[in-house]
């Protein structure tokens, strides 16, 4: 990684997000579009606030249901971390990160452009992913958007 982006090395164990989803691919822009989207309903029809046993008002932005690499299908669910998988909303999804090592990056720069350049990176590096669940963790508080903190967090 450059010395833009840094990790870390952590374990967790499992959690459940719940949120909306749509499948995507990376191929030919697909996903900004798509994701983007997720993150236009979500924020327009507050739809955080429809989920009674949410966690924390962070919000979770997963990639799972992988179908072989980054290159290929998978799904993203823009959510908040709940603490099972029953009594979510109708019309809902629940994804589940699983337990184990992860690398956490910290991105720097402009948000949100921040992110986007971390997973090119991520992409570009040569490591042994999992494939199982990925995500970005954006942290409640910011004073801006701007200035919005976030993690990604990559399974290994």
């Amino acid at each position: 990684m450059s010395a833009k982006t840094s990790f870390e090395r952590v374990n967790h164990p499992e959690f459940f997000v719940a949120g909306i989803a749509v499948k995507t691919t990376n191929q030919d822009g697909r996903s900004q579009n798509d994701i983007g989207s997720l993150w236009t309903r979500f924020m327009t029809e507050n739809l955080a606030g429809q989920i009674d046993e949410k966690m924390s008002e962070d919000i979770y932005c997963v990639y799972t249901d992988y179908e072989s690499d980054h290159m290929g299908w998978y799904t993203t669910v823009l959510g908040c971390r709940v603490p099972d998988a029953s009594s979510i909303p109708e019309g809902f999804f629940t994804a589940l990160i699983p337990a184990g090592d992860y690398h956490v990056y910290k991105p720097q720069g402009k948000f949100p452009d921040c992110v986007v350049d971390t997973w090119r990176e991520i992409w570009q590096t040569p490591i042994q992913r999992k494939y199982t669940a990925d995500y970005d963790l954006y942290r409640c508080g910011a004073k801006s958007f701007e200035e919005t903190e976030v993690e990604v967090y990559l399974a290994v």
